[in-house]
């Protein structure tokens, strides 16, 4: 908060005095809203016959108690709210960044339009509301510059086919108009923002990406399956939804049959294939279960388990894992929902470890046998199957040494 003072000509100031009449200006701001208070006369008892003021409330303005320390204490508040969410948000979904691209690229605008309508709403709330009001909206802030620059990045790689891609991330201008009215300014700012938030997302779902992430590696791995076909990247974008819950199983766009995780550790596995002691946490009967889901997975790259009564697949990465074997082992999870949700025994299925395993052996088998073709099929339909775009988490790997 700062402080700045207006000089007037001395002749003219001593006239005024002369006459009796008190003369002053000063004008106080506080980024981001500004208050101007011009008080070009008043009589000597301090009672203005005359006052033109242009004044914007906000936090440690317009309020004749506010101080500099309080204005600047806000200030800091804010910006610190902005600065923790931009740290957290990168450290929690950095690596989901590049898979979800479109998904983020979508969500930056709707963050950045968040936080334009808390700017504007503040100043019809209390003082302490509006603190809070304001730093929302500087943690939405923080979250469209984090989402949108590593999106932005993303994208521009794609769109860069001749290496241009200085060019793609110049091409961008902002314009800033201002409108007085209260009512204009309600109206020009919601219809702005809508007609914004539908043209990018039109935007983003125009756009076909060339790698697999989840959602396109369902709708692709399901397609081939179901009717022995592979789907563009062109027929796949027409399909794909912007917002999509994360590691959500679909069978060609369906409702959702199950979910998958991909990069697990191995005790989450050992958990979830035997129970685990309440006390010392200590995983018991899980060896010999182990043991055989290691025989079954020995010439993969990873480990499998499908948690039939909650419906969740469970993947483990080999050290060394590919991105191909990384595409083989979504499959194989897909497959086995599908094929449990499908099958008329549903709870026999659920029942024993073993009726699970065969499960797991035909469907190994199946897409083994099938693999290459699909492989061949992705690679001419212009695909991109070696980059590793499944992991939205910083994933686990294992390595197993066999003991003679």
């Amino acid at each position: 908060m700062g402080m700045v003072t207006w000089s007037f000509p001395p002749s003219w100031v001593s006239e005024q005095r002369h006459r009796g009449l008190h003369v002053g200006g000063t004008a106080r701001y506080n980024s981001p809203i500004l208050e101007a208070t011009i008080s070009d006369a008043g009589k000597a008892d301090d009672r203005p016959d005359h006052q033109c003021s242009c004044r914007e409330t906000g936090v440690g303005v317009g309020d004749s108690s506010a101080s500099p320390t309080t204005a600047l204490l806000f200030s800091i508040l804010q910006e610190s709210t902005g600065r923790v969410a931009t740290i957290l948000f990168a450290d929690r979904l950095g690596t989901a960044l590049e898979p979800e691209c479109k998904m983020y690229r979508l969500a930056a605008d709707v963050f950045n339009d968040a936080a334009m309508l808390l700017d504007c709403l503040s100043p019809a709330f209390p003082q302490g509301f509006r603190v809070l009001l304001l730093s929302i909206s500087s943690i939405l802030r923080a979250l469209c510059g984090v989402a949108a620059g590593s999106s932005k990045a993303s994208l521009s790689a794609h769109f860069a086919k001749w290496g241009n891609l200085g060019e793609l991330n110049a091409a961008g201008s902002v314009v800033i108009s201002y409108v007085s009215s209260p009512t204009a300014t309600w109206t020009c700012l919601i219809l702005l923002l809508s007609v914004h938030l539908a043209m990018n997302r039109a935007a983003v779902q125009a756009v076909s990406m060339h790698t697999l992430n989840r959602q396109r590696a369902n709708l692709v791995i399901s397609t081939y399956f179901d009717q022995n076909k592979t789907l563009s990247p062109k027929e796949v974008s027409l399909q794909e939804r912007i917002f999509e819950w994360d590691g959500v199983l679909r069978w060609r766009g369906s409702s959702p049959i199950a979910r998958a995780f991909i990069g697990l550790t191995l005790r989450s596995l050992l958990t979830t294939l035997a129970s685990a002691h309440e006390r010392s946490r200590s995983i018991r009967d899980g060896e010999a279960k182990l043991t055989k889901l290691v025989r079954l997975y020995k010439q993969e790259e990873f480990l499998i388990w499908y948690d039939t009564p909650q419906r969740v697949g469970h993947i483990v990465l080999k050290e060394g894992a590919t991105s191909e074997s990384q595409l083989k082992a979504w499959a194989m999870v897909l497959l086995l929902a599908h094929r449990h949700s499908a099958a008329p025994g549903t709870d026999a299925i659920s029942a024993g470890f073993n009726s699970v395993l065969e499960l797991h052996r035909a469907t190994l088998d199946e897409v083994s046998r099938r693999w290459a073709g699909l492989v061949d099929g992705l690679q001419a339909a212009g695909w991109d199957v070696d980059t590793e775009n499944l992991e939205t988490i910083s994933g686990n790997r294992i390595l197993l040494q066999s003991q003679h």
